[in-house]
């Protein structure tokens, strides 16, 4: 719209000083007659700005003139810019909304703070996927976000995890979290709460139906239960390994989840003993990657079991090739 664009040429203007016309055109995708327009626009409205032709002309404000927004902390701009480095905003679709909001931001600074929250955004990069994870699907989350904001049930085809199988749900949303990069939808199917990855759906169609939430309960109260169950899931099997120590810091990365505590070893201990819970025996497959850096030392079946697993494939790759 001509009022953001406006607007946006004011708090350029504002931040940066002197700025040829068509540097804020390639800016505001506008060509350049119509960044002189705009120029116009806010002359007439009591805009001290004027454009300077020549090599070293552009389009300014008269020295000392601003849009006088004041009230931020050096600490609190910074904070500003480090969000912007989270990236969540893209798949919202939100990148040029995101970059006018900053510009907006930038220009209301108090002006000493300035080179601390640009530096800042030069400095500080936030990267939300894991090392070595799989690649995530790219997701649309539009349909999902409609229904979060306008108050509409939605209407999704979920695939669980270890499954093919499409299940159709109808589900009352609460909102959208971001964690470690990927999406997830927290909802209420038949009043229980429930989480759905986004990058699981097959299909989302926003209904005419109004939300039912349960009153009284918001986004931030439903993500903390689903986590908790997440987080705190129960393993009715313990077992006790030994680690190497030139292997412990991987171990403790990738084993965390199923760890029962964290052992402080001694200084000069080769090997560490740790306490893992599992729900089936068949779940403690995820040490034999560890190959003779862990050892299980009880229960028995878990020793079985994995004794059995690396037989075979001893036995498979001793085979002649095909």
């Amino acid at each position: 719209m001509k009022s953001d664009r406006l607007l946006s040429i004011l708090l350029l203007l504002q931040t940066r000083g002197r700025v040829p016309a068509p540097e804020l055109a390639e800016r505001l995708e506008v060509s350049v007659r119509t960044i002189y327009r705009d120029v116009e626009a806010l002359s007439a409205a009591g805009v001290p700005v004027f454009a300077e032709r020549g090599r070293h002309g552009g389009i300014a404000l008269l020295p000392g003139y601003r849009t006088d927004v004041t009230g931020l902390t050096a600490d609190e701009s910074r904070a500003l810019f480090i969000l912007a480095a989270q990236g969540a905003h893209s798949a919202l679709g939100l990148d040029a909304a995101f970059g006018s909001a900053l510009r907006k931001v930038m220009a209301a600074l108090p002006e000493p703070h300035r080179p601390a929250a640009e530096l800042t955004s030069r400095r500080i990069l936030v990267e939300s996927s894991r090392w070595m994870g799989p690649p995530h699907r790219e997701v649309d989350v539009s349909a999902l976000q409609d229904a979060v904001f306008t108050e509409r049930r939605l209407r999704i085809r979920y695939r669980h995890s270890g499954t093919e199988t499409l299940r159709t749900y109808t589900v009352d949303p609460y909102g959208l979290v971001s964690k470690a990069g990927v999406w997830y939808l927290v909802a209420d199917r038949r009043g229980v709460p429930r989480l759905f990855r986004a990058d699981r759906m097959r299909e989302a169609r926003v209904t005419d139906a109004p939300v039912r939430r349960r009153k009284g309960v918001e986004l931030a109260d439903v993500w903390a239960v689903l986590k908790k169950r997440v987080e705190q899931r129960p393993g009715g099997l313990e077992v006790v390994a030994r680690v190497h120590r030139s292997r412990y810091d991987l171990f403790l990365r990738m084993c965390a989840s199923s760890l029962l505590d964290h052992p402080d070893p001694a200084p000069d201990a080769e090997w560490i003993t740790v306490r893992l819970a599992y729900g089936v025996v068949g779940a403690a497959r995820t040490l034999l990657p560890f190959g003779t850096a862990v050892e299980v030392l009880e229960p028995p079946e878990v020793r079985a079991e994995l004794a059995r697993c690396a037989a075979g494939i001893t036995q498979m790759y001793a085979a002649e090739p095909l």
